[in-house]
């Protein structure tokens, strides 16, 4: 909210400057965004009449004027505006003048005549970003004073960033108060009398949805001028609040939305057909706006109508066809409580946001109607003139909101603050802040004003005495506690681990979101049953995850669209499976994944260019889970896997129990997910690698090893793996490695067979092995491996 400094002041003046001002009120939760000047910077602008006005004889558009500014002499002065005319009362920039942008007046000649000064406009002296014409002054505005002091411009525009909750200090009167609370002074009070009826005419009033508006007052204006001006210090307080001046009714209703912080609207009386009713919209129900536009309401919008037809949507915006407008003599005031859950949200559907639905959303004061309606009816008259009638009002005392008794406790605000602050002073902070206080026994009891629609429990009390008090004003008492060594297992292999090997590897992390879109789940993984939210942020953010997989794709496709050749993310989070067994019906499974894309390495001459593949992948899996020192417990299995490839997928097993998966992305998707290329998953259960096996220190044997190789020869479809696991187990202890180091296909070799050549090497921990222990071994490994794989020695 905008507010001119010297219209605040009016109301309460603390002996404080601008700067010290505004670091008050931020202190105190009003964040001050800017202090800007109400005009540029100029000197030498001064008020004058104008003596005579003549066509310029050698210029259509311009005129030659004689100008009075109090001096011995009369200035002569070339004007180009058509507004310029004999006494007038305008602004002068005399000789020697400096206007905003470092502009210096001179005398000067145009068109062969003197010029010695310049009339000026709103927008020469930084007050407006344009102007049509010259500033006409009143008539008694005194010839030759400084137009700073005349218009009061040594002043400042103080923009306040209030939070939602503190919509009572939308309005002068609120800002006031509170600035009167921070510096213990007192405050001006606004004598509002009641303006007398004049005439009887009124309207009925009918409020269909009493829960939404419980409180409606309406009154008719008649006879109103609505080419009266508007006075310039409205105009002026206006402007400075960032509203444009538009007519003496819109001004009005403008003026005391910022000076109480009550919106108000006038209707045009004769659109009205019968009375006024409060109602909810119809279902598709149009109505054309102030500003042109046409809005389809919603049935759940609340909109003041007449009997035949909605005139405004209710706290946000009128319609035209009841605005007053060029013509409108009679008019209908309004003032009214709309319930803030009626308003909020309401504004933005229709793309809308007003001053008045900012405050109405957040909560006006019940209790200022009546006031507001005075004080509107008052300074229309005053300016426009017109005949009032009495003040209608129809109200639903039961569904008003209630005043709200809070208690605050002595140990409470002890402990939450840090800081003892006095009983007296705590009772006087509440009481400054308009709460109805008692205190006893160590409570305060205090029930909030109408206006403060954000004290409802102990801890807004706490805050309120708190930056009342002042941040600044409790002491800075550093936390103390003692050091306790935490209790670790050295088994536990934390998350960190897992996440800085990856990062090792190439990989970044990636955070996305548990909500996906289940058109791209349901590609992914076609058979899950995944659980929707009944009321998702968006359609593509409503079904919970069942795989890390659908936001790791998003996440690539969003860098692939913007040119990233090699991509590698990971990520760390949950997954959400239906499980009736689990609490609440669903199991949270916390996993691993990542995902690889594009080229293996970053462009460099000496590393040759290939994409990722199947085995790239497969090694920083591998990578991981050689992290818990039991790999060997570990197993792949070709597998077909939902979205992936099944010709380049596998699971994961845990001694028999699947933990996870890994392969290319189908085929067939990549169109669907936006991919250009073939990307790799990866996906593991935390837990399968959570613990991870200790390391004990043996005994190194002093006796040689030796090394045995044999070539096998194999179906194709026999997997090399159960093969080595097989050695491996007729090995025995004395097999301390064992490694493939060929795979041979081609030449010599019998279709759909392959020849395989393993390395054994043996040795034993208390004895040197002789040539029949080592031939004992090797016979045991080819003998099972011919009755369990039809395995042969190859010539």
């Amino acid at each position: 909210m905008k507010f001119s400094e010297k219209w605040l002041r009016e109301w309460v003046n603390p002996a404080i400057d601008t700067n010290a001002l505004s670091e008050q009120l931020s202190m105190a939760g009003l964040e001050v965004d800017g202090l800007d000047p109400v005009a540029g910077e100029f000197s030498g602008v001064v008020i004058g009449e104008v003596v005579e006005c003549g066509q310029h004889p050698d210029a259509d558009k311009l005129r030659v004027t004689k100008v009075n500014v109090g001096g011995d002499e009369l200035l002569d002065i070339v004007c180009g505006a058509a507004n310029c005319r004999q006494g007038l009362k305008v602004v002068v920039a005399t000789v020697g003048a400096v206007l905003p942008g470092d502009f210096k007046i001179k005398k000067a000649k145009l068109r062969g005549q003197p010029s010695n000064g310049m009339l000026c406009a709103f927008a020469e002296l930084g007050m407006a970003d344009n102007s049509d014409g010259i500033i006409e002054l009143p008539v008694d505005a005194p010839i030759g004073q400084d137009i700073r002091e005349y218009f009061g411009l040594n002043d400042v525009t103080i923009d306040v960033d209030l939070t939602p909750n503190r919509s009572d200090c939308l309005g002068i009167k609120g800002l006031a108060r509170e600035v009167g609370v921070l510096n213990g002074i007192d405050v001006k009070t606004l004598d509002i009398p009641a303006v007398t009826p004049t005439i009887e005419d009124s309207i009925s009033i009918e409020l269909v949805n009493p829960a939404s508006c419980p409180r409606y007052l309406g009154r008719v204006v008649k006879g109103i001028n609505l080419d009266a001006v508007t006075p310039f210090w409205m105009v002026e307080k206006l402007r400075r609040s960032g509203i444009r001046s538009i007519d003496p009714v819109v001004d009005v209703t403008n003026y005391v939305l910022l000076e109480l912080g009550h919106p108000m609207h006038a209707f045009d009386l004769n659109a009205i057909e019968g009375g006024i009713k409060v109602r909810n919209a119809n279902e598709g129900e149009e109505l054309v706006l102030l500003d042109g536009n046409t809005a389809k309401l919603k049935s759940s919008t609340l909109v003041i109508a007449d009997h035949n037809k909605a005139l405004a949507i209710a706290g946000i915006f009128g319609g035209e066809a009841s605005g007053v407008k060029e013509g409108t003599v009679d008019v209908l005031l309004e003032s009214a409580f709309f319930n803030p859950l009626a308003i909020a949200g309401q504004a933005r559907g229709y793309g809308l946001h007003t001053d008045a639905s900012h405050r109405y959303e957040r909560g006006v004061d019940y209790q200022l109607q009546r006031d507001a309606m005075e004080r509107a009816t008052a300074l229309l008259i005053e300016i426009a003139g017109g005949q009032p009638g009495p003040v209608v009002e129809a109200v639903s005392d039961a569904d008003l909101p209630k005043p709200v008794a809070v208690t605050l406790r002595r140990e409470r605000l002890d402990r939450v603050i840090g800081y003892h602050i006095e009983d007296a002073k705590v009772t006087d902070i509440l009481t400054r802040l308009g709460l109805d206080v008692t205190f006893e026994h160590g409570t305060w009891s205090a029930l909030a004003p109408s206006y403060r629609f954000d004290i409802s429990i102990e801890e807004d009390l706490i805050e309120e005495v708190a930056r009342v008090f002042g941040y600044n004003n409790i002491p800075n008492v550093a936390p103390t506690a003692s050091l306790n060594m935490t209790k670790h297992q050295e088994a536990h292999l934390s998350v960190k681990t897992l996440r800085h090997a990856l990062v090792g590897r190439g990989y970044q992390e990636a955070i996305t979101y548990s909500f996906v879109d289940p058109k791209v789940q349901s590609l992914l993984h076609p058979e899950s049953d995944a659980l929707v939210l009944p009321h998702p942020i968006s359609v593509e953010m409503s079904a919970m995850r069942v795989s890390l997989m659908p936001g790791l794709v998003n996440a690539v496709v969003y860098n692939q669209n913007r040119q990233q050749g090699r991509i590698r993310l990971f990520e760390q989070g949950l997954k959400f499976l239906k499980n009736e067994d689990a609490e609440n019906g669903v199991e949270q499974v916390a996993v691993i994944g990542g995902i690889a894309f594009g080229n293996t390495h970053n462009e460099h001459w000496s590393v040759p260019s290939r994409n990722v593949d199947f085995f790239d992948v497969k090694g920083d899996v591998e990578a991981l889970l050689a992290l818990t020192n039991k790999a060997n417990q570990f197993t792949f299995k070709a597998e077909a896997c939902d979205g992936l490839h099944p010709g380049q997928s596998a699971a994961i097993y845990l001694d028999d129990k699947k933990v996870g998966y890994l392969g290319a992305i189908h085929p067939q998707l990549l169109k669907g997910l936006d991919l250009n290329q073939t990307a790799y998953v990866f996906e593991i259960e935390v837990d399968a690698l959570s613990l991870r096996h200790i390391p004990e220190a043996e005994k190194l044997s002093k006796f040689p090893s030796n090394r045995r190789d044999i070539a096998i020869l194999v179906a194709d479809d026999v997997k090399i793996g159960d093969i080595l696991k097989c050695i491996e187990k007729v090995g025995g202890n004395q097999l301390v490695d064992l490694n493939l180091f060929d795979v041979y296909k081609g030449k010599g070799i019998e279709p759909d067979f392959k020849s395989l050549a393993i390395a054994l090497t043996l040795q034993a921990v208390d004895r040197t092995l002789e040539e029949k222990d080592i031939n004992l071994v090797v016979d045991n490994v080819v003998a099972e491996l011919a009755k369990q794989f039809n395995a042969s020695l190859r010539d």
